[in-house]
Protein backbone atom coordinates (compact mmCIF):
# COMPACT_ATOMS: atom_id res chain seq x y z
CA UNK A 1 0.00 0.00 0.00
CA UNK A 2 2.75 2.23 -1.04
CA UNK A 3 3.36 3.79 -3.98
CA UNK A 4 5.85 6.38 -5.74
CA UNK A 5 4.90 9.47 -7.67
CA UNK A 6 6.15 8.56 -10.68
CA UNK A 7 4.74 4.96 -9.84
CA UNK A 8 1.12 6.60 -10.03
CA UNK A 9 1.90 8.89 -12.71
CA UNK A 10 1.47 6.59 -14.92
CA UNK A 11 -2.10 5.91 -14.46
CA UNK A 12 -2.91 9.21 -14.79
CA UNK A 13 -6.44 9.44 -16.34
CA UNK A 14 -6.85 5.54 -16.22
CA UNK A 15 -8.20 3.05 -14.07
CA UNK A 16 -5.94 2.51 -11.21
CA UNK A 17 -7.27 -0.41 -9.27
CA UNK A 18 -6.98 -1.66 -5.80
CA UNK A 19 -6.89 -5.44 -4.30
CA UNK A 20 -4.49 -5.93 -1.79
CA UNK A 21 -4.74 -7.74 1.62
CA UNK A 22 -2.90 -6.22 4.52
CA UNK A 23 -1.46 -6.60 8.44
CA UNK A 24 -1.83 -3.92 10.63
CA UNK A 25 -0.83 -5.64 13.61
CA UNK A 26 0.90 -2.97 15.08
CA UNK A 27 -2.45 -1.54 15.96
CA UNK A 28 -2.77 -3.75 19.07
CA UNK A 29 0.59 -1.54 20.05
CA UNK A 30 -1.51 1.39 20.71
CA UNK A 31 -4.50 -0.08 21.53
CA UNK A 32 -3.86 -2.60 24.33
CA UNK A 33 -7.88 -3.16 24.46
CA UNK A 34 -7.80 -5.04 20.84
CA UNK A 35 -6.50 -8.44 21.31
CA UNK A 36 -6.40 -9.92 17.29
CA UNK A 37 -6.64 -8.42 14.39
CA UNK A 38 -7.42 -10.20 10.85
CA UNK A 39 -5.62 -9.25 7.38
CA UNK A 40 -7.48 -6.31 6.19
CA UNK A 41 -8.67 -6.78 2.52
CA UNK A 42 -8.26 -3.21 0.79
CA UNK A 43 -10.39 -2.54 -2.41
CA UNK A 44 -10.81 0.38 -4.33
CA UNK A 45 -9.63 2.87 -7.14
CA UNK A 46 -7.36 5.66 -7.35
CA UNK A 47 -7.99 8.95 -9.20
CA UNK A 48 -4.91 10.62 -10.03
CA UNK A 49 -4.51 13.97 -11.84
CA UNK A 50 -1.54 16.26 -11.71
CA UNK A 51 -2.89 18.17 -7.97
CA UNK A 52 -3.90 15.28 -6.16
CA UNK A 53 -4.31 11.71 -5.89
CA UNK A 54 -7.72 10.77 -4.63
CA UNK A 55 -7.98 6.64 -3.19
CA UNK A 56 -11.32 5.60 -2.50
CA UNK A 57 -11.40 2.63 -0.68
CA UNK A 58 -13.23 -0.46 1.14
CA UNK A 59 -12.24 -2.23 4.16
CA UNK A 60 -12.88 -5.41 5.09
CA UNK A 61 -12.18 -7.62 8.33
CA UNK A 62 -12.42 -7.86 11.94
CA UNK A 63 -11.34 -6.92 15.26
CA UNK A 64 -11.19 -8.98 18.37
CA UNK A 65 -12.47 -6.95 21.60
CA UNK A 66 -13.04 -7.73 24.47
CA UNK A 67 -16.88 -8.16 26.10
CA UNK A 68 -17.21 -4.87 28.39
CA UNK A 69 -19.58 -7.30 30.72
CA UNK A 70 -18.06 -10.33 30.91
CA UNK A 71 -14.54 -9.92 29.02
CA UNK A 72 -14.92 -12.64 26.44
CA UNK A 73 -13.96 -12.18 23.04
CA UNK A 74 -16.28 -10.36 20.90
CA UNK A 75 -15.75 -10.25 16.84
CA UNK A 76 -16.14 -6.86 15.47
CA UNK A 77 -16.57 -7.11 11.90
CA UNK A 78 -15.19 -4.03 10.68
CA UNK A 79 -16.61 -2.52 6.81
CA UNK A 80 -15.42 0.83 6.02
CA UNK A 81 -15.85 3.28 3.00
CA UNK A 82 -13.51 6.03 2.95
CA UNK A 83 -12.28 8.50 0.72
CA UNK A 84 -8.03 10.00 1.26
CA UNK A 85 -7.40 12.70 -1.12
CA UNK A 86 -3.35 13.38 -1.25
CA UNK A 87 -1.86 17.52 -2.17
CA UNK A 88 0.71 16.81 -4.58
CA UNK A 89 1.98 20.51 -4.35
CA UNK A 90 1.24 21.88 -1.00
CA UNK A 91 -2.16 23.60 -0.03
CA UNK A 92 -2.77 26.02 -3.16
CA UNK A 93 -6.07 25.56 -2.54
CA UNK A 94 -8.81 25.10 -0.51
CA UNK A 95 -10.97 21.85 -0.24
CA UNK A 96 -14.18 20.99 1.76
CA UNK A 97 -13.08 17.29 2.26
CA UNK A 98 -10.05 16.29 4.54
CA UNK A 99 -6.47 15.92 2.76
CA UNK A 100 -3.15 14.80 3.19
CA UNK A 101 0.36 16.47 2.32
CA UNK A 102 2.51 13.98 0.79
CA UNK A 103 5.87 14.06 2.44
CA UNK A 104 8.48 13.28 0.33
CA UNK A 105 8.05 11.38 -3.33
CA UNK A 106 5.96 8.13 -1.33
CA UNK A 107 2.74 7.73 -0.35
CA UNK A 108 1.48 5.07 2.00
CA UNK A 109 -2.18 4.26 3.31
CA UNK A 110 -0.82 1.96 5.77
CA UNK A 111 -0.48 4.50 8.40
CA UNK A 112 -3.88 6.22 6.93
CA UNK A 113 -5.50 2.46 7.12
CA UNK A 114 -4.42 2.48 10.77
CA UNK A 115 -6.33 5.15 11.98
CA UNK A 116 -9.38 4.20 10.70
CA UNK A 117 -9.54 1.04 12.32
CA UNK A 118 -8.21 2.73 15.90
CA UNK A 119 -11.48 5.00 15.01
CA UNK A 120 -14.02 1.78 14.15
CA UNK A 121 -13.12 0.94 17.87
CA UNK A 122 -16.30 1.34 20.08
CA UNK A 123 -16.16 2.55 23.93
CA UNK A 124 -17.75 -0.57 24.69
CA UNK A 125 -18.93 -3.73 23.31
CA UNK A 126 -21.32 -6.20 24.25
CA UNK A 127 -21.34 -10.15 23.64
CA UNK A 128 -24.31 -12.12 22.94
CA UNK A 129 -25.76 -13.39 25.84
CA UNK A 130 -24.42 -16.94 25.90
CA UNK A 131 -21.63 -17.24 28.87
CA UNK A 132 -18.71 -18.97 28.47
CA UNK A 133 -16.38 -20.91 31.53
CA UNK A 134 -13.95 -17.82 30.83
CA UNK A 135 -16.30 -15.23 31.26
CA UNK A 136 -16.60 -12.87 34.38
CA UNK A 137 -18.81 -14.01 36.78
CA UNK A 138 -22.54 -12.64 36.42
CA UNK A 139 -23.93 -12.74 39.79
CA UNK A 140 -22.14 -13.55 43.16
CA UNK A 141 -23.24 -12.50 47.25
CA UNK A 142 -25.93 -10.27 47.28
CA UNK A 143 -25.56 -8.92 43.85
CA UNK A 144 -26.50 -9.88 40.19
CA UNK A 145 -25.95 -8.15 36.80
CA UNK A 146 -29.19 -6.80 35.92
CA UNK A 147 -30.39 -5.95 32.23
CA UNK A 148 -32.13 -2.76 31.31
CA UNK A 149 -35.47 -5.03 29.66
CA UNK A 150 -35.70 -6.66 33.05
CA UNK A 151 -35.37 -3.41 35.01
CA UNK A 152 -37.88 -1.21 33.27
CA UNK A 153 -40.94 -3.93 33.45
CA UNK A 154 -39.83 -4.54 37.27
CA UNK A 155 -41.60 -2.01 39.45
CA UNK A 156 -39.99 -0.15 42.16
CA UNK A 157 -42.11 -1.46 45.72
CA UNK A 158 -41.53 1.80 47.25
CA UNK A 159 -44.13 2.98 44.41
CA UNK A 160 -46.55 0.23 43.94
CA UNK A 161 -48.22 1.60 46.80
CA UNK A 162 -48.88 4.98 44.54
CA UNK A 163 -50.17 2.20 41.91
CA UNK A 164 -52.97 0.79 44.18
CA UNK A 165 -53.61 4.04 44.48
CA UNK A 166 -54.98 5.71 41.35
CA UNK A 167 -57.22 1.97 41.12
CA UNK A 168 -59.21 3.04 43.88
CA UNK A 169 -60.15 6.54 42.72
CA UNK A 170 -60.66 5.36 39.40
CA UNK A 171 -63.32 2.68 40.67
CA UNK A 172 -64.47 5.10 43.13
CA UNK A 173 -65.33 7.76 39.99
CA UNK A 174 -67.40 5.16 38.82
Amino acid sequence: MKWTLSQLQKYRNKDFLIDDIIRVDEIKETDPSIREVSPMHITGRGDIDSTKVAFHLKIDGYLILPCSRTLVDVKLPINVETTETFLLQGSEYETEEESHQVKGDVIDLKPIIREILLLEVPMQVFCDDVVSEDAAPQSGKDWEVIHEEDRSKKIDPRLAGLAKFFDENNSSES
